[in-house]
């Protein structure tokens, strides 16, 4: 397991070396600490059959310069995003953000890329917080909305942690086929060691949840706007089935432009509403960092992770903020802590609240409106290409269609063409491999739908 320093490292004295912080002294006084004889003996518990045997093919240390040559050869293998004409969606969309965006959050009263400590000492950033906290409730429709949690998958983990602490009971949670795999995913990781059992409710012929009858063992009921695959589901009539039962309503999003459009979540009866915020004022950067959101009802905000920022007076009356409520394990005892992992991204949570205010009511509705018009029109170029739609119920800005071959052929074919044509869907169900997830947004023009939809002709027939 061990590693061989390169020429020129001084791993023999304190501090020795620009990259390896510690040298042979650190480390024998840290091994005493924990009354270890070496560094292979911390890693007994792990079975030798999970171990990695040999030495890790390293190579030597680099010079400042040489390592900045290197990396830039290594960043040129990329495909420029300039150059490549892409339609991936599926949690992560491509949506442009206004150079004013970065410009105030590049601030120095703003610039950083963790929790803000001792909040109260930056009024601005309380400020921020609670306006952040402001637009995701007039967004959801909802009464209280923490600030934070690390991105939507996290996001509906703790949901359903949260249901389960208002439940107080052992308990099955229903979610939707329709949910985002990895947020299904992370979902089950976060319940593995509690009383949660898992069922998922079928996706119907048009693409919408088949919701059944909701037990007195269910504690939470979870579906996606739109889902994973672009449909919008019909939240009013899921309210109120669900709404009959003890069971919490939650409702995920990884696309919440759409909520400009449909009926609000909090108008659905919906009890807690999670999701993704990287629409707003995010790039998609690789995949992250991206920016979670959880909002709920007043009667349950004691059970909220996180914290609160709250608007008051100062002992002179003037306008002030403060943090009203903080569940995390830095501000109370660990035990009475709602959640130790949850945690407030700032600086993507001021994009996103920086873009929506921008935008305004009116904008927002008016870039759903364009989004949708885009998709509407990526998904007839694509029929008439000869594509065939999967699902019959309305869809935003994502949609899935079968390319009658395996979509992976189909994107990796396209991809030699400077183009993505979406994702496939077999990597996530081996009976989806010949569809194809297909994003349009305010990105791509008619041209480059245009494009898309002859690509796509090509590479299928």
């Amino acid at each position: 397991m061990a590693s061989k320093p390169g020429a020129g490292a001084r791993n023999d004295v304190r501090g020795g070396g620009r990259y390896l912080s510690l040298g042979q002294a650190e480390r024998a006084e840290m091994l005493a600490a924990v009354k270890a004889e070496s560094i292979d003996e911390l890693f007994d518990p792990i079975p030798q059959a999970a171990r990695f045997s040999g030495d890790l093919e390293l190579q030597p240390q680099m010079a400042e310069q040489e390592l900045l040559a290197h990396l830039q050869e290594l960043s040129a293998r990329n495909a420029p995003e300039q150059r490549t004409l892409a339609f991936l969606g599926a949690g992560c969309n491509p949506h442009y953000v206004p150079a004013h965006v970065d410009a105030l959050i590049q601030r120095q009263e703003f610039l950083t890329a963790y929790t803000p400590y001792q909040a109260e000492v930056g009024q601005g950033t309380l400020q921020a917080i609670f306006e952040f906290q402001s637009l995701v409730c007039m967004l959801t429709g909802m009464d209280v909305c923490n600030a934070s949690v690390y991105d939507g998958a996290s996001s509906v983990a703790e949901a359903v942690l949260m249901a389960r602490r208002l439940a107080r009971r052992a308990g099955k949670v229903l979610y939707s086929g329709g949910l985002h795999p990895n947020y299904l995913e992370v979902t089950r990781t976060y319940a593995t060691y509690l009383d949660i059992e898992f069922e998922e409710m079928p996706v119907g012929e048009d693409g919408r949840t088949v919701i059944p009858d909701i037990g007195d063992d269910v504690i939470a009921v979870v579906l996606q706007q739109p889902s994973f695959f672009g449909v919008v589901e019909d939240l009013r009539a899921a309210g109120a089935r669900i709404g009959e039962s003890r069971a919490k309503f939650i409702v995920a999003t990884a696309e919440p432009l759409a909520l400009a459009l449909t009926t609000t979540p909090g108008e659905s009866g919906a009890d807690i509403v999670v999701g993704e915020l990287q629409s707003f004022g995010n790039g998609m950067n690789y995949g992250g960092p991206l920016v979670g959101f959880m909002a709920c009802r007043d009667r349950d905000k004691r059970n909220l992770p996180g914290r609160l920022a709250g608007e008051t007076v100062d002992a002179d009356g003037k306008r002030g903020f403060v943090l009203t409520l903080s569940t995390r394990e830095q501000h109370i005892r660990r035990a009475k802590a709602t959640s130790n992992i949850c945690t407030n991204e700032a600086l993507c949570a001021l994009a996103a609240c920086i873009h929506m205010c921008s935008l305004g009511r009116h904008g927002l509705a008016d870039l759903a409106r364009h989004n949708l018009a885009k998709a509407s029109y990526a998904r007839d170029a694509l029929v008439a290409a000869g594509a065939t739609l999967t699902y019959t119920a309305p869809m935003f800005n994502e949609f899935v269609v079968d390319v009658g071959t395996d979509a992976a052929l189909v994107v990796a074919a396209c991809a030699e063409r400077g183009l993505v044509p979406g994702v496939a869907l077999g990597r996530f169900d081996p009976k989806r491999a010949t569809q194809l997830l297909v994003c349009a947004t305010e990105v791509h023009s008619r041209a480059q739908i245009d494009e898309l939809a002859a690509a796509v002709r090509e590479v299928t027939t």
